[in-house]
């Protein structure tokens, strides 16, 4: 009978314990690797906030082609409201009370520096070389800036320019007007010879319009508003004097009718592509709209920088917009990556064959593809080179509802301009030397509220149509 050394049972059951906690950890471990991959696996989502109307073309081009080259990236669109100060008081109020959703940041123009000095975006100078911005408008560069640092790429551009009909200039032995008096003096040809009932409208309502408008005369003049770099403010020298004094003439000399005091964008607009009107001053939004097949000016008109003093040159005052990165965004790398395509020459190309918005990269508007459809652009690019920024500055939004209010009334008689500029130049000075406290909290809100934009404004350029 053979001797069988006697199991010792304890040691057997903890050889089992370890057994079964090895094969416990080693599946813990399997699961966790699983997971891991399978979570790294799954697409990042970027979310994104913009107007209703500029969320179709979006969606339907830009975005379905960067998620198909992009599998790894998601990008969430949220629809916004229509109007572009609801749009930056949603941006502004997520910001402020913490954790905002968004990730890449849709910014009018005009909304770089504050959001920028509230530190709401990331710097992105350090991501794109000189040589790669070299590529886009230099303005349109500046645009994104903010005390030296970029922090907004430019996805579309917008420039104010000189509409004018060309056929009634060429039939009336007229050149195309250079200075203010041109413009003057070629308008009342017009009227005279009864081609036209007006010979100019422009924007003259109390809102942001107002303001984009007034920044081209007063650059035509070698004035300034506020220089961004100093904070000094030019309001009550003689140059802005004489461009108030200039759009005051149009009325009194009856080239402009009496209420283009009241006038927004589609107001001038519609003036102009009825017939009744010689010269308009507008955004790009207009052509498309005055060539089309129904339109009594189609293929009659054309498009030039604006009108300037002797001796100065003309300024168009710029638009647009662009994207950053919320500083707050877990997924920055992949916002870049965004970007990187939105900005590309190829997503710029496509945008503007789908839904013809204006380029932000120079090299397509001499695009032969783009040209035999927009056989503007060409001009456009002269306008785009004569751009002028608004002050990009903190305080941008109160800076402009002081200038609208009193530019306002010295347009329209409410108050003698010099003193009307006076008081605007006092205000401006004193809101810029208490550091723009009032921009934080509930009172830039109510400060917004009263710019006197309507529900049509379309961010910059102070209207609707996209």
């Amino acid at each position: 009978m053979l001797y069988r050394k006697p199991i010792n049972i304890q040691k057997f059951i903890q050889k089992q314990s370890y057994l079964h906690i090895g094969v416990f950890l080693a599946t813990l471990l399997s699961i966790i690797l699983f997971s891991w991959v399978a979570l790294s696996q799954q697409p990042v989502t970027l979310n994104l906030l913009m107007t209703a109307p500029d969320a179709q073309p979006w969606r339907q081009g830009l975005i379905k082609d960067f998620e198909s080259e992009n599998p790894g990236i998601r990008i969430n669109l949220v629809e916004g409201p229509n109007a572009t100060n609801l749009l930056e008081d949603l941006y502004t109020s997520s910001f402020i009370l913490g954790e905002s959703p968004y990730d890449l940041i849709n910014m009018d123009v005009i909304w770089t520096s504050k959001f920028a000095a509230a530190g709401w975006l990331l710097p992105l100078s350090d991501r794109i070389s000189k040589q790669e911005l070299a590529a886009f408008s230099p303005q349109d560069v500046e645009g994104g800036r903010y005390q030296n640092q970029l922090y907004r790429i430019p996805v579309r551009s917008d420039v104010g320019m000189l509409y004018y009909r060309e056929d009634l200039i060429k039939q009336a032995g007229l050149q195309p007007p250079e200075t203010f008096d041109d413009l003057i003096r070629n308008s009342q040809v017009l009227q005279k010879k009864k081609q036209v009932n007006w010979g100019y409208v422009w924007q003259g309502r109390q809102y942001e319009g107002l303001v984009a408008m007034f920044a081209e005369v007063l650059d035509g003049f070698g004035g300034f508003w506020v220089k961004p770099d100093t904070l000094e403010v030019g309001l009550d020298r003689p140059e802005t004097l004489k461009a108030i004094e200039f759009l005051r003439s149009t009325i009194s000399e009856g080239v402009s009718p009496p209420g283009v005091t009241t006038y927004q964008e589609e107001d001038t607009r519609r003036l102009f592509q009825s017939g009744q009107v010689a010269f308009l001053r507008s955004w790009p939004y207009a052509w498309p709209l005055a060539q089309a097949e129904n339109s009594p000016i189609r293929g009659k008109i054309a498009i030039k920088p604006m009108v300037h003093a002797p001796g100065k040159t003309g300024a168009a005052c710029l638009g647009g917009w662009g994207l950053g990165i919320a500083k707050s965004s877990q997924h920055p790398e992949e916002a870049w990556k965004a970007i990187q395509y939105f900005t590309s020459r190829e997503a710029q190309r496509r945008f503007i064959f789908s839904a013809g918005y204006v380029p932000s990269r120079r090299e397509l508007f001499t695009d032969p593809g783009i040209v035999s459809k927009y056989p503007h652009y060409p001009q456009l690019l002269e306008v785009v080179d004569n751009a002028v920024l608004r002050p990009p500055i903190a305080q941008y939004a109160q800076t402009s509802d002081i200038l609208q209010r009193y530019l306002s009334a010295a347009l329209s008689g409410r108050m003698n301009p010099e003193r009307a500029m006076q008081a605007a130049a006092a205000e401006t000075r004193r809101l810029l030397a208490a550091g723009g406290q009032r921009s934080r909290g509930a009172e830039e809100q109510g400060s917004r509220g009263q710019r006197g934009r309507g529900a049509g404004e379309q961010g910059s350029r102070g209207r609707r149509i996209t």
